[in-house]
């Protein structure tokens, strides 16, 4: 996936969050849209997370192809 595909993907993910949000203004998710709000959270935190390696190889002279999809326990405890 390149750079701008992941862009697209990111977009994508954001918009189906505000989707769901908006479709329970005023009241809680329930069970099924928690867990898929969970999952796009983790999506977007993998994307944002391969885009930031691809860049950083790039800026490094090195193949951003390289870069590749963390597992969601990795990119979830990353230390702000």
């Amino acid at each position: 996936m390149n750079d701008a595909e992941l862009v697209e993907r990111i977009n994508e993910l954001v918009e189906e969050e505000h989707r769901l949000e908006r479709a329970h203004v005023g009241e809680g998710l329930g069970e099924d849209d928690t867990a898929r709000m969970r999952s796009l959270e983790v999506a977007l935190d993998q994307c944002w997370d391969l885009l930031r390696q691809r860049r950083a190889r790039r800026d490094a002279g090195q193949d951003p192809d390289d870069a590749a999809v963390r597992p969601p326990q990795e990119v979830e405890n990353y230390q702000q």
